[in-house]
């Protein structure tokens, strides 16, 4: 809805911004749960400063007739402000000491790639450690953190942790804080064996590795995206759950660095759809050096993400995602291996 804003506010004058239809909606949702919450008064100010924020964000884009990323994020980033705000007052107003923290504001740091930004992790952990410490034999408090959003390194504005944004924040604080176990709540009782649209009857694994549940989320898994397991990788000694915040009995799928691999024949089957093939074959790759170099050099000339590589002495098969690796759907235009 707050993209759909964006878009609106491309079409229509400046005095019609405040009318928009999805603002409207917005502002109603967010004031409305105020009220019936019961939110503290300085909270509900706040909320109302954030949709002004936010009104005038959309005034700049029908001005500039221009919605660029750096603009979507901003616009994307209203929500999680707006919302860590009202429930973190919640809890205080039933007795649950809380704080609410802008991620962007206590040190998470990315790059300026609006839209998918990377996080830059020197920067990052030491900053988010020392934001969120608390003190032992202090007063203990449920710190509400915004998700998927970061401040960008160059500009210092608002960015997006694209897709995952918000098990990678999850996992992000987890090893900053240097714990033992984050926890990520989804909609089923874990990594399953398969996924259960395609499969009757899949089970849950019980534990994975961090190298495991990467390869299975980046192979098509939806439950945890793969760069929320970057955090606990570079830990080394944090596991991750997931669990189903609709059957909080279930045990989950713990990962972690190691695990017993003994009996284990098979541990899940992904399928990812839309994948480009790439065969490539020619007799100049017989006994010679370079070739394969040659070939991966027009990729990353083009920027071309190469997912899975199969050779043998005369052909090579490759794998691209079109989702992550070209926009304007030509793939090595005008270059040639030699």
């Amino acid at each position: 809805m707050l993209l759909e804003c964006g878009e609106l506010a491309l079409c229509t004058s400046i005095d019609k911004i405040p009318s928009l239809k999805p603002l409207e909606t917005i502002r109603d949702l967010h004031l409305s749960t105020c009220q019936v919450l019961g939110v503290e008064p300085a909270v509900q100010a706040e909320v109302e400063q954030l949709l002004s924020n936010l009104q005038q964000l959309l005034i700049g884009i029908s001005i500039m007739q221009d919605l660029t990323n750096r603009a979507r994020d901003s616009l994307v980033s209203f929500g999680e402000r707006m919302s860590t705000r009202i429930f973190a007052s919640y809890l205080r107003q039933h007795g649950v000491p809380a704080q609410q923290f802008d991620a962007p504001e206590i040190g998470v740091t990315t790059t300026d790639d609006f839209g998918n930004a990377d996080i830059i992790y020197e920067q990052t952990l030491p900053a988010v450690r020392a934001a969120l410490r608390q003190q032992p034999g202090g007063p203990r408090q449920v710190q509400v953190v915004t998700g998927f959003l970061g401040k960008a390194m160059l500009s210092s504005a608002i960015t997006t942790l694209g897709r995952g944004g918000s098990d990678l924040t999850a996992t992000l604080i987890g090893a900053a804080l240097e714990l033992k176990e984050v926890q990520v709540w989804k909609d089923v009782d874990g990594v399953l064996t398969s996924d259960p649209r395609m499969v009757p009857n899949t089970l849950p694994v019980t534990e994975l590795t961090y190298d495991e549940a990467t390869e299975l989320a980046f192979f098509g898994a939806q439950v945890l995206h793969p760069l929320a397991m970057q955090p606990a990788i570079r830990s080394e000694s944090m596991d991750v759950r997931v669990k189903n915040s609709y059957n909080r009995q279930a045990a989950g799928t713990i990962i972690s660095k190691s695990r017993d691999m003994r009996c284990s024949l098979v541990t899940s089957l992904v399928v990812k759809n839309n994948v480009t093939l790439v065969d490539i074959v020619s007799s100049r790759m017989l006994g010679q050096y370079g070739f394969l170099a040659n070939v991966f050099e027009v990729f990353r000339a083009n920027q071309v993400s190469v997912d899975v590589v199969a050779t043998s002495e005369v052909s090579l098969s490759l794998s691209l995602d079109p989702k992550k690796s070209w926009s304007d759907g030509e793939v090595c235009r005008g270059n040639q291996v030699r």
